[in-house]
């Protein structure tokens, strides 16, 4: 039997997104530290949607880090995106103002995340016996000219491997 402390609230996942928001809403004011939150996090919410409207296409990928002293901290994932969301702080700053935000300054934050790095595990290809014979076929019939020398070297190498690996 597991002891929990008498202000434990089981979490329940929601299935709609809907109802994990409002219950992620009713879990912050039911907690007097937490409750402080809700106001910024409304906040920030409603910024990032609004920054969303106004620059649609940048912001799939962008997120609202900060605003406070009037001052819009921004975050992009790579330089790129950075580059190409500088153009358009003035327009976003302007659509920010026209919708209630006292914005005078915009700065940008490259937060590269981190990316899971694939195993390479090669497929080794195992080539049919006609397929190396006809190889083989071929690096017999050309010259031996300085032209072909590092093509035969080639296919020597390519026939030996799949000899070995059969």
């Amino acid at each position: 039997m597991t002891m929990r402390p008498s202000s434990f609230i089981p979490f329940k996942q929601s299935t709609t997104p809907q109802k994990s928001a409002k219950g992620a809403a009713e879990f912050l004011r039911s907690h007097d530290k937490l409750a402080a939150l809700l106001p910024t996090v409304t906040r920030m919410a409603s910024l990032q949607k609004d920054c969303a409207a106004a620059l649609p296409a940048m912001f799939t990928h962008c997120a609202v880090l900060q605003f406070e002293a009037n001052q819009l901290v921004l975050s992009t994932p790579n330089a790129a995106l950075a580059a190409r969301l500088k153009q358009q702080l003035p327009k976003l700053q302007d659509e920010l103002l026209q919708r209630g935000w006292q914005v005078n300054a915009i700065r940008l934050k490259v937060q590269v995340a981190k990316t899971l790095i694939k195993s390479t595990a090669s497929k080794q290809l195992v080539l049919p016996t006609q397929a190396l014979s006809a190889f083989a076929e071929l690096g017999e019939s050309l010259d031996d000219s300085p032209r072909n020398k590092a093509l035969k070297a080639a296919l020597g190498t390519m026939m030996q491997r799949h000899r070995s690996a059969k």
